[in-house]
Protein backbone atom coordinates (compact mmCIF):
# COMPACT_ATOMS: atom_id res chain seq x y z
CA UNK A 1 0.00 0.00 0.00
CA UNK A 2 3.01 1.86 0.88
CA UNK A 3 4.89 1.79 -2.50
CA UNK A 4 1.47 2.51 -4.25
CA UNK A 5 1.08 6.02 -2.32
CA UNK A 6 4.79 6.77 -2.93
CA UNK A 7 4.08 5.81 -6.57
CA UNK A 8 1.09 8.14 -7.15
CA UNK A 9 3.10 11.06 -5.19
CA UNK A 10 5.49 10.56 -8.50
CA UNK A 11 3.09 10.32 -10.88
CA UNK A 12 1.38 13.87 -9.74
CA UNK A 13 4.80 15.68 -9.43
CA UNK A 14 5.08 14.95 -12.91
CA UNK A 15 1.82 16.02 -13.77
CA UNK A 16 1.95 19.13 -11.75
CA UNK A 17 5.10 20.38 -13.83
CA UNK A 18 3.02 20.64 -16.74
CA UNK A 19 -0.43 22.22 -15.40
CA UNK A 20 0.92 25.80 -15.88
CA UNK A 21 0.97 25.72 -19.55
CA UNK A 22 -2.48 24.16 -19.45
CA UNK A 23 -5.61 26.36 -20.13
CA UNK A 24 -7.59 26.89 -17.05
CA UNK A 25 -10.24 25.57 -17.83
CA UNK A 26 -8.69 22.27 -18.80
CA UNK A 27 -6.93 22.42 -15.27
CA UNK A 28 -10.24 22.43 -14.05
CA UNK A 29 -11.27 19.45 -15.32
CA UNK A 30 -7.96 17.63 -14.86
CA UNK A 31 -8.43 18.47 -10.94
CA UNK A 32 -12.56 17.24 -11.11
CA UNK A 33 -10.85 14.13 -12.77
CA UNK A 34 -7.96 14.00 -9.97
CA UNK A 35 -10.15 14.01 -7.16
CA UNK A 36 -12.28 11.69 -8.18
CA UNK A 37 -10.25 9.35 -8.64
CA UNK A 38 -8.45 9.74 -5.23
CA UNK A 39 -11.89 10.06 -4.00
CA UNK A 40 -12.46 5.58 -5.26
CA UNK A 41 -8.56 5.25 -3.99
CA UNK A 42 -8.93 5.76 0.00
CA UNK A 43 -13.34 5.09 -0.14
CA UNK A 44 -12.62 0.89 0.40
CA UNK A 45 -16.04 0.41 1.13
CA UNK A 46 -16.98 2.02 -2.38
CA UNK A 47 -14.36 -0.31 -3.81
CA UNK A 48 -15.33 -3.67 -2.64
CA UNK A 49 -19.15 -3.10 -3.07
CA UNK A 50 -17.76 -2.03 -6.65
CA UNK A 51 -15.68 -5.25 -7.11
CA UNK A 52 -18.79 -7.30 -6.12
CA UNK A 53 -21.61 -5.64 -8.19
CA UNK A 54 -19.24 -6.46 -11.04
CA UNK A 55 -18.31 -10.06 -10.05
CA UNK A 56 -19.61 -12.33 -12.94
CA UNK A 57 -20.13 -9.48 -15.02
CA UNK A 58 -19.60 -10.03 -19.06
CA UNK A 59 -19.62 -14.17 -18.79
CA UNK A 60 -22.70 -14.66 -19.46
CA UNK A 61 -23.64 -16.87 -16.95
CA UNK A 62 -23.46 -16.86 -12.72
CA UNK A 63 -21.11 -19.31 -11.59
CA UNK A 64 -17.73 -19.06 -13.53
CA UNK A 65 -18.85 -18.21 -17.20
CA UNK A 66 -19.51 -21.60 -17.91
CA UNK A 67 -21.86 -20.51 -20.60
CA UNK A 68 -19.16 -18.39 -22.43
CA UNK A 69 -17.68 -22.56 -22.95
CA UNK A 70 -21.29 -24.16 -23.58
CA UNK A 71 -21.30 -21.43 -26.66
CA UNK A 72 -17.94 -21.97 -27.90
CA UNK A 73 -18.66 -25.34 -27.84
CA UNK A 74 -22.69 -25.01 -29.89
CA UNK A 75 -20.29 -22.86 -31.83
CA UNK A 76 -17.75 -25.34 -32.78
CA UNK A 77 -20.46 -27.91 -33.15
CA UNK A 78 -22.80 -26.06 -35.87
CA UNK A 79 -19.59 -25.13 -37.66
CA UNK A 80 -18.89 -28.60 -38.04
CA UNK A 81 -22.08 -29.52 -38.75
CA UNK A 82 -21.94 -27.14 -41.37
CA UNK A 83 -19.30 -27.97 -43.18
CA UNK A 84 -20.06 -32.14 -43.07
CA UNK A 85 -23.64 -30.81 -44.50
CA UNK A 86 -21.03 -28.88 -47.48
CA UNK A 87 -18.71 -31.83 -48.27
CA UNK A 88 -21.03 -34.24 -48.73
CA UNK A 89 -22.93 -32.24 -51.08
CA UNK A 90 -19.49 -31.86 -52.53
CA UNK A 91 -18.89 -35.45 -52.66
CA UNK A 92 -22.49 -36.42 -54.04
CA UNK A 93 -21.96 -33.60 -57.13
CA UNK A 94 -18.15 -35.38 -57.83
CA UNK A 95 -20.07 -38.64 -57.52
CA UNK A 96 -23.00 -37.74 -60.12
CA UNK A 97 -20.11 -35.91 -62.60
CA UNK A 98 -18.44 -39.28 -62.13
CA UNK A 99 -21.26 -41.66 -62.90
CA UNK A 100 -22.33 -39.22 -65.81
CA UNK A 101 -18.41 -39.50 -67.67
CA UNK A 102 -18.31 -43.19 -66.91
CA UNK A 103 -21.88 -43.54 -68.68
CA UNK A 104 -20.76 -41.22 -71.87
CA UNK A 105 -17.44 -42.79 -71.81
CA UNK A 106 -19.37 -46.28 -72.11
CA UNK A 107 -22.02 -45.03 -75.12
CA UNK A 108 -18.86 -43.54 -76.77
CA UNK A 109 -16.70 -46.32 -76.93
CA UNK A 110 -19.53 -48.99 -77.62
CA UNK A 111 -19.64 -50.52 -80.85
CA UNK A 112 -23.04 -48.47 -82.10
CA UNK A 113 -22.89 -47.52 -85.48
CA UNK A 114 -22.92 -43.26 -85.77
CA UNK A 115 -26.34 -43.79 -87.06
CA UNK A 116 -27.77 -45.13 -83.91
CA UNK A 117 -26.44 -41.82 -82.16
CA UNK A 118 -28.67 -39.84 -84.76
CA UNK A 119 -31.84 -42.08 -84.20
CA UNK A 120 -34.40 -39.75 -82.68
CA UNK A 121 -35.65 -42.51 -80.67
CA UNK A 122 -32.27 -43.07 -79.14
CA UNK A 123 -32.14 -39.88 -78.51
CA UNK A 124 -35.19 -40.57 -76.49
CA UNK A 125 -34.43 -43.69 -74.71
CA UNK A 126 -30.87 -41.58 -73.52
CA UNK A 127 -33.35 -38.51 -71.86
CA UNK A 128 -35.42 -41.03 -70.75
CA UNK A 129 -32.31 -42.85 -68.97
CA UNK A 130 -30.74 -39.70 -67.74
CA UNK A 131 -34.01 -38.69 -66.13
CA UNK A 132 -34.96 -42.07 -64.52
CA UNK A 133 -31.26 -41.23 -62.81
Amino acid sequence: MNDDRDFAKKITTYLDHGVSELKAGTAYKLQLARKAALDRLVDPARQASTQWALAGAGTGAVGGGRGYRFGAGLGLALLLAIGGAFGYQQWQAYQQQRDIAETDAAILSSDLPIDAYLDRGFQTWLKRVSDED
